[in-house]
């Protein structure tokens, strides 16, 4: 049996009856392919959040404790005093995306970020460091870090005052807390010395 009819100009067109089946075919059919793609999205979407948790970064969101961070406070020289002052007075509220958190002691050279507590200590102990030691420039700051048993800690090597970052082992890529650290340090406290050889930019 013929499916078409043939035109007045003996062109031949889809039968009615076919055309009206290939539209209900098609209104059938978006509906189904969305239904399908949405269920897929959703069976994918937990494994994504599973992988970020994962992997921690700057900008994750971590659980937030307002609980005062116990650091020691000891007493500075007069010049030591002074640049702290002004380090820690344009330290940002926020570093890699963990929010400030008071400490015990020291407010003017001691902050403290996240839990567990990302920590910034200012007028401490120089960097001791070998030769074959490796420093990272960050962001025009020259870092020597030092494994401990529960964190990387950072001390710059090329400021008038040391200031040291401690990151706990917790956090992924210790280097990556640094930057916004290191532009405070750059706006705040003065180079010094003579840098390890290791150290540029």
């Amino acid at each position: 049996m013929d499916e078409s009819t043939e035109t007045s100009s003996g062109e031949t067109t889809p039968d009615r009856t076919n055309r009206n089946a290939a539209w209900l075919a098609t209104a059938v059919a978006v509906p189904v392919t969305l239904l399908v793609a949405g269920l897929a999205f959703a069976q994918l979407r937990p494994d994504d959040q599973a992988g970020s948790a994962a992997s921690p970064s700057p900008t994750s969101a971590r659980p937030q404790s307002s609980t005062p961070v116990d650091l020691p406070a000891p007493e500075l020289a007069e010049r030591p005093t002074v640049v702290c002052r002004a380090l820690l007075s344009q330290l940002p509220p926020t570093v890699g995306g963990l929010a400030q958190r008071p400490v015990t002691a020291g407010p003017e050279q001691n902050a403290a970020y996240g839990d567990p507590a990302l920590t910034v200590t200012c007028g401490g102990p120089a960097a001791t460091l070998d030769e074959t030691d490796e420093v990272w420039t960050v962001n025009r700051v020259c870092w020597h870090g030092a494994d401990e048993a529960d964190a990387t800690v950072f001390t710059t090597v090329d400021r008038e005052v040391p200031v040291q970052v401690t990151v706990p082992k917790e956090y992924d890529q210790p280097l990556q807390w640094l930057p916004a650290v290191s532009d405070t340090v750059v706006e705040s406290v003065r180079s010094g010395g003579t840098p390890p050889s290791g150290c540029g930019g």
